[in-house]
């Protein structure tokens, strides 16, 4: 009996959000598993089809890793304000064996697997000002994030793998300094970027020599409560980094010269630093450094999805998980 008023209770849940879910993740035990990794480590390796885990409203604390076998996986959180997956490591706390544990290894939550989607959750790294700590870090490809949010202070989204493509829509990400850095090609549209107060950098963009795309900025509100022109938009942590803003509005906050070299004055040589159709106090037109680039329009067929992602379009995705 108690099996079938279980079943009975997931079709119900389903139903009531409007898709199936092949796992329900409730911390009060009411879905299939009440933690998140449990629900990761019940998908099927390397499965080719969609699985998707429904996380129910709560505060999740766990240090999660979705393993690159794991592919395909998609959360979907009850409410982004209610639904949160937090962890408080920092790079400086030190494991067991007394080693530091770094930047990397602060994580919260590891995305190696490939085609991995999250909705409508709040990914935190709750540690506070204590330096680096990041909330997630993706090497997977194909990865996508919509209308989630990003809390943190120091280094709070690590878009880590060398290849990987990653496309953020409709997010807020927060923090102090480098709180947007690493390798992979990630595009942020209609997202809120939150520079917090005590913070003086955006971006850190570590691009490969010879990578097409870096970071891109699409049609995002640049918002904070930093104090007025305090905060640059981001800084060389390689020499060929890559950062792009383009129709993005820029609160007060943001310095007049946008760009630091990270005092590496031979990066201003070989980084793609560029804006385009900036707007708001932030914007500070003709007071950027030399060694930045204003975007004409004819530049903008370069850093559209299509040119950017080449053969993955994410919104195919999101546009048949709306349909479904």
């Amino acid at each position: 009996m108690k099996l079938i008023l279980s079943s009975l209770f997931l079709f119900v849940s389903a139903s009531l959000f409007g898709a199936d879910y092949d796992f329900i993740v409730s911390g009060d035990g009411s879905g299939d598993f009440k933690t998140i990794q449990e629900a990761i480590n019940a998908v099927p390796d390397l499965r080719k089809n969609e699985t998707r885990i429904f996380i129910k409203n709560g505060r999740y604390k766990e240090k999660l890793i979705l393993p690159a076998s794991k592919t395909n996986v998609t959360f979907i959180g009850e409410d982004v304000s209610k639904t949160t997956i937090t962890y408080d490591d920092y790079a400086s706390k030190t494991n067991r064996f007394g080693e530091e544990i770094g930047t990397s290894g602060s994580s919260g939550f590891f995305v190696f697997g490939e085609g991995f989607t999250a909705r409508n959750i709040t990914f935190e790294n709750s540690s506070g000002p204590v330096g680096q700590a990041v909330a997630v870090r993706i090497d997977g490809d194909k990865v996508i994030f919509e209308n989630c949010r990003f809390l943190g202070f120091q280094d709070t989204l690590y878009p880590h793998g060398k290849g990987s493509r990653q496309y953020y829509k409709n997010c807020y990400i927060e923090g102090t300094t480098d709180f947007i850095f690493g390798w992979s090609t990630a595009v942020f549209e209609n997202c809120e970027i939150f520079s917090k107060n005590g913070g003086s950098y955006i971006t850190a963009a570590s691009t490969d020599q010879g990578a097409d795309y870096g970071l891109v900025f699409i049609n995002c509100k640049l918002t904070g409560d930093a104090p007025e022109q305090s905060v640059y938009l981001g800084r060389p942590w390689r020499p060929y980094a890559q950062t792009v803003f383009i129709n993005c509005e820029m609160g007060k906050h943001i310095k007049p010269e946008g760009w630091h070299n990270w005092n590496k004055p031979e990066a201003e040589n070989t980084v793609f630093y560029a804006e385009y159709n900036s707007s708001g106090p932030g914007a500070a037109k003709g007071a950027r450094v030399e060694w930045s680039r204003q975007l004409t329009k004819d530049d903008l067929g370069k850093f559209t999805l299509e040119m950017i992602f080449k053969d993955w379009n994410p919104n195919q995705k999101l546009n048949d998980n709306v349909e479904n």
